[in-house]
């Protein structure tokens, strides 16, 4: 029996994706007009977010390589045969699978979907996420191209939010309040942070599948932390129980198709001490600082420094622990993020009318000094053409989140 190195199935109809198709259209016409200008013939693209912002097909790579490729006349997917037809389903174009009973057919998928008459001469790659290995054998397939990183551009069409995008943003900071409210009811003495999270977490995908009836659903999670646990942002919960007096960090984050949206606030169990009451309170004063200086025509450069100034004058600026926010969409820890749209210092990036940017100022303080733990919050911000819309609605500070449980 001879097995094919790739094939095309149609398996079912193609599902209902998160956005329109005209959507998707808008997406790649402004994609070609930077591929013009680049004189690029053909796109490879490999990462997870760039994949699913153009296609709608959310992988999961698993040791193998994904890819869709982009020319002037076509797109469509490279995805692995274990996934079967379902990355032609949830994708809005066409997709060639690729088997494994032989090494590299990925590179044979990829050159199958080349007009052999007129080959890419130019070849846009994203630097910022293709291997080393890959890299070398796309090479080796088309030594008479040349290659070009595509990744800044590409970043930079997805730091503009369309109308859909920020439909399905705005849902997802509601969806996370939903789990931050869930969260509070669970807390109390004895819990464990991993109890507490899976609440949240299961409050969340519920809200999200009656949004979303005909969605995927994956990736959503929560970090719950508590004492010592909340001196890092990315801490991932555990089983520590929580003990009455403990700082407490909610960190809620559904994800819809691929789109982040987070909720963060610091909490405490019952009662706080003084030094661990004004380390908040100047915490928070930071934060609503922060989320007066995002507008738009402001550059993130001077956010930031604006708001160091502030921290060092309540005293708290050497407890500072990383940028003051980032932008939001196709990304996560997973797929990636928008590195060209952080509010940190070496970030010139000038705000415009549809981006999306979160407002986090932290603090820590190390264990043994009077008010220790780490203290962040978090809101997400629609930048419109004249000012910005708040879209997270949970309280936070000292007046509503000292938990009773």
């Amino acid at each position: 029996m001879e097995r094919p190195d790739f094939f095309k199935l149609k398996n079912g109809i193609k599902a209902k994706l998160p956005f329109s198709e005209k959507e998707y259209n808008q997406r790649l016409d402004k994609l070609r007009i930077i591929m013009d200008r680049k004189n690029l013939d053909m796109l490879i693209l490999t990462s997870m977010h760039n994949v699913a912002y153009y296609t709608g097909f959310i992988y999961c790579s698993f040791g193998r390589p994904y890819g869709c490729i982009i020319t002037q006349n076509k797109i469509l997917t490279i995805s692995a045969n274990i996934d079967a037809s379902q990355p032609w389903r949830r994708s809005h174009c066409d997709n060639v699978i690729y088997t494994d009973w032989k090494r590299d057919n990925f590179l044979k998928a990829i050159v199958s979907v080349v007009d052999s008459d007129d080959p890419p001469k130019n070849i846009g790659i994203e630097n910022d996420h293709i291997t080393l290995d890959v890299r070398e054998k796309v090479g080796s397939i088309f030594s008479f191209s040349v290659f070009s990183d595509i990744s800044k551009e590409l970043m930079k069409l997805r730091m503009i939010k369309s109308n859909e995008e920020i439909q399905i943003i705005k849902n997802g900071a509601r969806i996370a309040d939903i789990g931050g409210e869930e969260i509070c009811k669970n807390i109390k003495v004895g819990a464990t942070e991993l109890e507490v999270a899976i609440k949240g977490r299961d409050k969340m995908e519920i809200e999200i599948a009656k949004t979303y009836p005909d969605a995927e659903y994956m990736d959503t999670w929560v970090w719950f932390q508590s004492g010592i646990n909340t001196d890092g942002a990315h801490n991932p919960k555990t089983n520590r129980t929580l003990q009455n007096g403990d700082i407490m960090s909610l960190n809620t984050f559904p994800m819809i198709s691929g789109y982040y949206t987070a909720l963060e606030r610091t909490l405490f169990l019952n009662q706080i001490s003084e030094a661990s009451l004004k380390a908040w309170e100047a915490n928070v004063k930071v934060h609503k600082r922060g989320l007066e200086l995002i507008k738009p025509g402001v550059k993130c450069s001077d956010i930031c420094n604006e708001l160091n100034e502030l921290f060092a004058e309540l005293g708290y600026l050497q407890y500072r622990t990383f940028g003051y926010g980032h932008s939001f969409g196709m990304l996560s820890h997973f797929y990636g993020r928008e590195s060209g749209l952080e509010l940190r210092e070496d970030i010139d990036t000038i705000l415009e009318e549809n981006m999306v940017i979160s407002m986090e100022p932290m603090i820590l303080i190390p264990e043994g000094n009077p008010g220790a733990g780490g203290y962040r919050e978090h809101d997400i911000l629609v930048i419109g053409k004249d000012s910005a819309e708040n879209i997270t609605k949970f309280p936070f500070g000292p007046e509503h989140n000292i938990i009773e449980g």
